[in-house]
């Protein structure tokens, strides 16, 4: 079974042995919120989606990179703007999964998902649902997409070093 959210509680579980100034997760908390409405605002206009469905496609697509992301080979075998992860290597993910991770509903989710399935967004085998590598919205290859996201990680960066976070362990 595959845990999309094992990495937050770990990192709840940290935050809570180190004690932090209330000031600092305040404003550590603004600007990472403000990083992700960027990222989804952008999402949003790229894509003529429901945003349910958005956020259903690229929570899928979190979990199918998954073990991309912890394999440094893997990783850097993907890293290219030119390379796509093949759909053999991507991990699936089930509508239960999903559900907790997004407190959404297993409806929802089961529904969402036949619909997405049924317009060639999403594909399922026996681990679970996962983002086609072939389909037509270039979902977990959009070039535009991932060049703002750099530009949306250096405003991050920039203003949580004004903040004094230079790096994980200012945390």
């Amino acid at each position: 079974m595959v845990y999309i959210y094992e990495r937050q509680e770990q990192a709840l579980m940290v935050l809570e042995e180190k004690s932090l100034p209330d000031d600092l997760v305040r404003a550590v908390s603004r600007h990472t919120l403000a990083y992700v409405l960027c990222s989804i605002s952008e999402l949003f206009r790229h894509y003529d989606f429901d945003p349910l469905d958005l956020l259903i496609v690229h929570a899928v697509l979190n979990v199918n990179v998954l073990n991309v992301m912890k394999d440094d080979a893997l990783d850097k075998r993907f890293a290219s703007i030119h390379a796509t992860e093949p759909d053999a290597v991507k991990q699936g993910v089930s509508r239960a999964t999903l559900s907790r991770f997004l407190n959404l509903p297993i409806e929802t989710i089961r529904r969402r998902a036949n619909q997405l399935k049924k317009r060639e967004i999403l594909a399922e085998r026996d681990d679970g649902l996962f983002v086609s590598e072939t389909n037509q919205f270039k979902f977990g290859n959009n070039h535009h997409l991932q060049r703002m996201n750099i530009i949306f990680v250096r405003k991050l960066l920039r203003d949580l070093a004004r903040t004094g976070i230079n790096g994980p362990d200012d945390l």
